[in-house]
């Protein structure tokens, strides 16, 4: 079966199931906890909670998700960063009994898999909640044998919540069997063992409880069935593939990559599998109008399009391969997601322009790098992997660093056969210092260098390069106080001026900069965010991420749309409240980092609403007339508008 017709059959199963088949909702949530859609119940959370959902009791869907938590993982057969989540979910209607009966059948009468390579894993019970008896003895009674059936721990069997709090519940899940061979542990080779055997297939989780940000339990008034199943791992699984990236969802990625380097996939199949993944992820995310930067989603963005770029300079990549095999994943998908389609020829604006930004700092950086790791002192390769296994694991490598000994754990090391002394370990370091130079003049992400550090059997002193990241950002939001218009205007700003004319048009301006953005996010796209502001008695200088020059005629909708604004006489009005409440009504913030638990919204009749420190005109008449004076590019996906108001 073509990856289409799997994801298709399942869609339609649960549509003969009564399911509303939903479309699926963006990357970027509402959710202000969490920073992307990770599972397909995100989108239903509330309707678990008692409001009535518009789809009725049942749905189903092919939902995009992200996730961050998989990036190290990325290169083996199976873990992701962008995956298509299938899902039915129940509102309060059936629960375990449909839930484990239809995935039974769907699996083996509609796939066709063996039932013999499935196995099962259910909740053992805790303190907190009993044991899920009940799914274990549906699972018998559809055909599964006890031998195939084993319970865990909340660790991986209890799922949920989504962000700070939400509904939960034990879960039980579908394990495939992909050898039928027991590694070395016999028997005890059962799902969740690491050997390889098994792939987990599909997630049923029973959403029975609410816990809450103090992460107690109560029970939910009506129960829901929320299940997951990684459509790639499914077709992986149904195609009799090694590897996801062998699947027709990825194989003519990793193609393309083979006809244009002279390093074999068998030999270097992690660097493929890295890039395959990561531009596919870059694809998505920036189809969703997010632009690389050093936050948030764009932080992520950028990262793992640094990375893929550094894995390509790996393969000898030629100049435009990551425009092809962005190419390709649009060609792949643009059916089943038509926006891919519709803004390509932004997304590979994006992608190149980020690709040209950070190549002009990736040789120089690489060099630097290679500077630096070659004074220090590698660890013996042996010996380097048992330390990494053993401090990894313990998470000890920031106390050590922070006692600058070894001595507590001499012990441990000594059993493992470690001899290496604080003066070795020191030699084998790369300093906060160093990494941090790295970072800002490089525009190195900390986990590429981490990755370039241990290529050579060195270490790098994580907790320092936070210390100076920390002491940069202080300096930086110092700095920032007088330079963002969006946080209010600063008493050094009020300080400089003498007269209360002049601070009267300071607030005119702060209130048109306001109107200015929700301008350009109306006429350009939600993509539009604010990157820096100054104000000065003369012009609004207004910078926010936007991929290309604007047009003419943009230029003119822009300005047209703030001076319509204007001549409304719109009330600005301004209220407090807590920031999370003020992000759920839709507020734009800008430096969320900064903001206390409560702050003030000022709010442009129904056209803006913003975090902000004020000062603002009370109504929009007294701006009088907006002009645009310039439009200009300040950075790689930046533009810089310049303004004056009559």
């Amino acid at each position: 079966m073509r990856s289409l017709e799997i994801r298709q059959s399942f869609l339609d199963f649960f549509k003969e199931k009564g399911h509303a088949v939903v479309p699926s909702t963006s990357l970027l949530p509402a959710d202000p906890t969490v920073l992307f859609t990770t599972a397909g119940m995100q989108q239903f959370k509330e309707y678990y909670l008692g409001k009535p959902s518009p789809y009725g009791k049942r749905a189903a869907s092919c939902q995009k998700c992200f996730r961050t938590s998989d990036i190290e993982e990325v290169g083996d057969e199976s873990h992701l960063t962008f995956l298509e989540m299938l899902g039915n979910f129940s509102f309060g209607d059936y629960f375990k009994k449909e839930a484990i009966e239809w995935a039974y059948k769907l699996l083996t009468a509609i796939y066709k898999l063996p039932a013999t390579n499935l196995w099962i894993t259910y909740f053992q019970g805790d303190r907190d909640v009993p044991e899920d008896k009940e799914s274990q003895r549906i699972w018998e009674n559809v055909g599964i044998p006890k031998k195939r059936i084993h319970g865990f721990s909340r660790k991986d069997n209890f799922w949920g919540p989504t962000g700070k709090e939400g509904p939960c519940g034990p879960t039980t899940e579908i394990h495939y069997d992909l050898t039928r061979r027991p590694c070395q542990k016999g028997k005890n080779c059962i799902p969740n063992c690491e050997c390889g055997r098994f792939v987990e297939l599909w997630n049923l989780v029973f959403n029975e409880y609410y816990q809450d940000q103090e992460k107690k339990l109560s029970i939910l008034k009506e129960k829901g069935v929320d299940t997951g199943m990684g459509l790639e791992r499914l077709v992986m699984v149904l195609q009799k593939k090694q590897s996801v990236f062998e699947t027709d969802l990825f194989w003519p990625v990793i193609e393309e990559i083979k006809n244009n380097t002279s390093k074999p996939y068998s030999l270097n199949k992690r660097p493929y599998r890295i890039i395959a993944d990561h531009i596919k992820g870059s694809v998505f995310l920036a189809s969703e109008s997010v632009l690389p930067s050093n936050t948030e989603q764009g932080y992520i963005l950028r990262r793992i399009l640094r990375r893929a770029i550094r894995y390509g300079k790996l393969l000898n990549f030629p100049e435009n391969l990551l425009i092809s095999l962005a190419q390709k994943i649009i060609e792949i998908y643009k059916n089943i997601y038509p926006e891919l389609r519709s803004q390509g020829a932004d997304i590979l604006t994006i992608i190149q322009n980020e690709k040209e930004k950070f190549e002009k700092s990736l040789n120089e950086g690489i060099k630097i790098s290679q500077k630096i790791l070659t004074e220090k002192n590698p660890i013996k390769e042996k010996l380097f992997y048992k330390i990494m296994n053993f401090a990894s694991k313990q998470e000890i490598f920031r106390q050590i660093y922070r006692e600058k000994s070894l001595e507590k754990y001499r012990k441990e090391f000594s059993d493992l056969g470690i001899n290496i002394t604080w003066e070795d370990f020191k030699k084998a370091t790369i300093t906060g210092k160093e990494a941090f130079d790295l970072y800002q003049s490089y525009g190195f992400p900390i986990e590429m260098i981490i990755e370039l550090v241990q290529e050579k059997h060195l270490f790098v002193d994580i907790e320092s390069f936070e210390e100076e990241l920390r002491k940069h950002q202080e300096i930086s939001r110092a700095g920032a106080e007088r330079k963002f218009g969006g946080v209010g205007i600063s008493k050094y700003e009020v300080r400089i001026t003498k007269s209360p004319e002049e601070i009267a048009k300071i607030t005119k301006l702060h209130t048109a900069t306001h109107l200015l953005q929700a301008a350009l996010i109306e006429i350009l796209g939600k993509h539009v965010q604010q990157m820096g502001s100054d104000i000065t008695i003369e012009r609004l200088r207004f910078d926010f991420t936007h991929p290309q020059k604007m047009t003419k005629e943009e230029i003119q909708r822009v300005e047209d749309l703030v001076n319509k604004k204007i001549k409304e006489n719109l009330e600005v009005t301004k209220k407090e409240m807590s920031y999370p409440v003020a992000i759920q009504s839709g507020a734009l913030a800008f430096f969320k980092e900064k903001y206390p638990e409560r702050v003030t919204v000022y709010s442009v009749g129904d056209f803006s609403k913003e975090i902000c420190g004020g000062p603002h005109v009370k109504n929009t008449s007294e701006l009088k007339h907006f002009i645009i004076k310039k439009e200009e590019s300040c950075g790689a996906g930046i533009r810089r508008i310049k303004a004056i108001i009559e």
